[in-house]
């Protein structure tokens, strides 16, 4: 097991840890196929990726039942590793590239994961409701808030409202200053303590 996920991670059952093996294994083979990872970064797949993907869980533990969208997933991220999280979330994947579609396909199936789907195309053709939108800087939150409102559920089960959560960095005050009433910035440093998290944040907007 990575030894980095496993330091954040402990608890994960051994199919898990299996999960998370064959998914760094193959992110590689595959991004020599398909750039879904920029080729300079894909040796820092473990902290800049996967982990990055998966600081989601620390700011919410999915309940049992939920379902999230994860909006211009691209290869998969971070809808993928957080799949194997949470077993018991179905999580559905859309993205308007294809061949990028098609590499999250195939990684989810190679890892033996059932509580995914897959969309190709544009999130104007998804009309599923979900709790929660995730998405990895992809857009800035008030046109993703804007474009998933139509795909969230009324229906709460979370310890949070349904809402958008997203992954960012950089200075967000000029994005976040027509959202400032229903979001929650969170420094993902508080969770991880590699430099890599220095500058990175989870927002989170209630819909």
């Amino acid at each position: 097991m990575n030894p980095i996920i496993a330091k954040y991670f402990p608890g994960l059952s051994p199919k898990q840890v299996s999960q998370f093996e064959i998914m760094m294994e193959l992110y590689p083979q595959w991004n020599e196929k398909i750039n879904v990872i920029s080729r300079k970064d894909i040796d820092n797949l473990a902290v800049n990726h996967i982990l990055h993907s998966l600081s989601i869980a620390k700011f919410l533990s999915f309940t049992p039942g939920t379902r999230v969208m994860d909006f211009g997933c691209g290869g998969g991220l971070p809808g993928l590793p957080l799949a194997v999280l949470f077993p018991d979330v179905h999580f559905h994947l859309i993205d308007r590239i294809g061949k990028k579609v098609k590499v999250a396909e195939e990684i989810a199936k190679a890892i033996g994961l059932t509580n995914v789907s897959f969309q190709h195309g544009d999130s104007g053709e998804c009309h599923e409701k979900f709790d929660f939108v995730v998405s990895r800087a992809v857009m800035p939150q008030e046109d993703l808030v804007r474009l998933s409102r139509k795909n969230i559920s009324s229906v709460q089960r979370n310890a949070i409202p349904n809402g958008v959560i997203a992954l960012k960095g950089g200075d967000l005050n000029a994005e976040l200053r027509g959202l400032k009433n229903r979001s929650e910035t969170q420094e993902i440093s508080k969770f991880f303590e590699e430099p890599f998290f220095n500058t990175k944040k989870i927002v989170y907007t209630s819909i």
